[in-house]
């Protein structure tokens, strides 16, 4: 009866598996699950059919940044963005090659720098409370395409809410 919803007081929770992918590429699986067995066999499934190791709590998860990011387009004023950032209480202020402007917040601080900023008029592209990977893994080729079926059949999963990695697939 549990199995087909008759019983009352399903119980989620939320869990979260950590593991490699191919080339050690560090990668972190949010899910959220009424059956704990069921979710973690599924993600081991992935893991191990698609070439990578599903690990312990602990192994990989050093590797990214708790935080909040927001993307503004490129053409945006970055000197005051970076202003109006610093005054709201962002992080860090980061200029990319293509232009684009990224600004870091604590997890708690994300809202409050975010409604500051659309004040002063700048309005974010994406924008949201991430796992932001230290570094990156660029995958290329054969690799690229093994790497991306692995995150593909991770995310098929009916349990999994967010998928979080430090590998890069270049084109």
């Amino acid at each position: 009866k549990k199995g087909t919803g008759e019983l009352e007081g399903v119980d989620y929770v939320e869990i979260r598996y950590e593991g490699y992918g191919i080339g050690g590429a560090a990668i972190v699986v949010d899910c959220l699950t009424d059956n704990k067995t069921r979710t973690v066999a599924d993600v081991r499934h992935a893991f191990s059919k698609y070439g990578g190791n599903m690990g312990t709590d602990g192994c990989v998860v050093f590797q990214f940044k708790h935080c909040g990011q927001m993307v503004f387009a490129p053409g945006t004023d970055e000197a005051a963005l970076m202003d109006a950032a610093i005054e709201a209480g962002a992080e860090d202020v980061v200029s990319s090659d293509d232009g684009s402007i990224e600004v870091i917040t604590a997890p708690g601080d994300f809202m409050a720098v975010r409604d500051a900023l659309e004040a002063a008029g700048f309005k974010p592209e994406f924008g949201e409370v991430t796992m932001k990977p230290e570094g990156e893994n660029v995958f290329t080729g054969d690799e690229a395409v093994r790497m991306q079926k692995l995150l593909d059949a991770l995310e098929s999963l009916a349990d999994v809410q967010e998928i979080y990695t430090t590998a890069v697939m270049d084109e």
